[in-house]
């Protein structure tokens, strides 16, 4: 009796500790994707860009430091005339606000590099997905190579059974193992590329994935779409897009930055000296002190030559352009991300339509019909074949299909992927 609780309880522990390793095998793709956007390596150094960008505008902010000045003389080395011992304090006036103009330039760049970063990511989450879903596709294909083998090696097993009944002939019995073997192979291929994709996903989290499985259905991405709205979400949402239209306000920025630099900076000096007592014979004096207050002012001829103003104003006008192209370019590629997406869709309805469940009952049939003598082992052959590729296009149409929609989703800038 004693034994049984024993054996009781290490069943049900048994089978807890199993659950929950089956549980920590599962990564969904929301899981994954969260870890992409807390682990990955690339993203967290790109936001080291923003911190220092955000650093950039308190450097900007900075006054001119001021200058202390110390100085001693002699007046007379041999004349008895006394020492000066003076000191004074300089500071530069900026004009024409130019720390405004840096603060301003700085913020502009600041909102630049945030937006950079946004991109960064808009990229980096499209690409993970894609790693995901050739992982998803892979192990997919995997199990349809495994239903393959084993629904062959039902079938050699019970050949084998029936050539010893006398049933079918040896070769026969030969064709149906053969065939099995060679099913094998496939699958041990197949069961590779499934752990490589698997792995490659690492690229993307920054570490080896603590599961060791993935989980997901290509029926979730499906989406209706109207093509005008896309176009409206990418002009006004694309983060490059965007960030290219902050690019056209920082180079505005830097031209007035060029033209505060090109107002006259106004110098400022207050000091004071002390003269000690002087004890030559001819012309004593007595000790005295004096303050200096002064004012100095550049005089700019450099101003005569306007080159970085130019430059300046001709890199407004260089992004003004580049905008353009850009914008053009993604009404582009969303027609294009469009096509191919309507595309796989028009695919899937022709699977959706009949085509894998045909193949799956004529398959039956014919494994019905050599079982029972009326059909030859080459047209199970076929039969089984032509069901395993249509069950591996139909695989490959819906991670095509997947494929489509998060590059139309990238091209968009927008995303509403989850499952």
């Amino acid at each position: 009796m004693k034994f049984k609780i024993i054996f009781i309880l290490f069943t049900a522990v048994s089978f807890h500790c199993t659950l929950k390793a089956q549980e920590k095998e599962s990564l969904s793709f929301s899981s994954y994707l969260n870890q992409v956007r807390e682990k990955n390596l690339s993203y967290t150094a790109q936001k080291y860009n923003v911190n220092m960008a955000d650093a950039a505008i308190l450097t900007a902010g900075i006054f001119p430091d001021p200058q202390i000045e110390m100085e001693t003389s002699d007046n007379g080395v041999s004349k008895k005339m006394g020492y000066t011992i003076g000191t004074s304090l300089s500071w530069t006036l900026e004009l024409g606000k130019k720390r405004k103009a840096r603060i301003g330039v700085a913020k502009q760049q600041a909102e630049y590099t945030q937006l950079q970063l946004q991109d960064f990511l808009r990229n980096l989450i499209a690409d993970a997905s894609l790693s995901y879903i050739e992982a998803l596709k892979t192990k997919s294909l995997a199990e349809v190579q495994r239903d393959s083998y084993l629904s062959m090696d039902r079938l050699a097993k019970s050949d084998s059974i029936r050539y010893r009944l006398g049933a079918i002939s040896l070769v026969t019995s030969k064709q149906s193992r053969l065939e099995a073997s060679s099913l094998l192979n496939d699958l041990y291929v197949a069961e590779s590329s499934s752990r490589q994709a698997f792995s490659a996903l690492s690229i993307f989290l920054g570490t080896d994935p603590e599961e060791s499985d993935i989980s997901g259905d290509f029926k979730a991405f499906n989406r209706d779409f109207s093509f005008e709205d896309l176009i409206i979400q990418a002009v006004n949402h694309r983060t490059d897009l965007l960030a290219s239209k902050q690019n056209i306000h920082t180079a505005a920025s830097l031209v007035q930055l060029e033209k505060a630099k090109r107002v006259i900076d106004l110098g400022l000096s207050a000091g004071a000296e002390h003269n000690t007592w002087a004890t030559n014979e001819i012309a004593p004096s007595p000790a005295v002190n004096a303050v200096k207050l002064g004012a100095s002012i550049p005089l700019k001829f450099s101003n005569r030559r306007n080159a970085d103003l130019k430059i300046a104003e001709i890199g407004r006008m260089q992004a003004e352009t580049e905008y353009k192209q850009i914008e053009n370019s993604v009404r582009t590629e969303v027609t294009q991300a469009y096509q191919q997406y309507e595309a796989t869709q028009k695919q899937l309805k022709q699977f959706d339509n009949g085509m894998l469940s045909e193949a799956k009952s004529i398959l039956e049939g014919i494994s019905y019909s050599y079982q029972r003598g009326e059909s030859s082992i080459l047209e199970v052959l076929n039969a089984q074949r032509t069901y395993n590729d249509i069950r591996q296009r139909y695989i490959e149409v819906l991670a095509d299909n997947a494929v489509a929609l998060v590059e139309l989703e990238r091209k968009t800038g927008m995303w509403d992927i989850d499952f």
